[in-house]
């Protein structure tokens, strides 16, 4: 897998949710094709040092939402069913950036108003045709 995974356990997002979301964004970005083999999860558990219990519910998260799927004794591959190109996926990994800015925002005491601003100043930077 040549995606490179990492996890931060001060980030107060759970770990599982972390690998789930580099390892959507990875296949999104094409960084991991369809068919490509992931890590087994005691490998994967083993690189990120974390327990296989969290990297194993990680994929089967990924499996339910059929980013992944897993055959028994062979391991877990990119399913191979369009998931690169689904609009869903990437529109699910802007979310969840801006969850965790939303949140990063909250806890050092913006105001609503003032995130506002600062999410206009943003888009208006990087989209600059957006008008008001």
């Amino acid at each position: 897998m040549p995606a490179v995974l990492t996890v931060d356990p001060r980030s107060g997002v759970p770990i599982y949710l972390q690998i789930i979301e580099q390892i959507k964004r990875s296949v999104a970005l094409g960084v991991l094709q369809a068919g490509e083999q992931l890590p087994t999860v005691k490998q994967l558990a083993i690189d990120l040092t974390v327990n296989p219990n969290t990297v194993a519910r990680a994929y089967r998260e990924l499996e339910r939402e059929q980013v992944i799927e897993t055959s028994p004794g062979r391991g877990s591959f990119v399913r191979s069913n369009g998931v690169t190109e689904s609009p869903k996926v990437a529109a699910e990994i802007g979310r969840d950036a801006l969850d965790v800015a939303l949140r990063e925002a909250k806890s050092v005491g913006l105001a609503r108003d003032e995130v506002r601003e600062l999410f206009d100043a943003a888009l208006l930077r990087w989209f600059p045709t957006f008008e008001k």
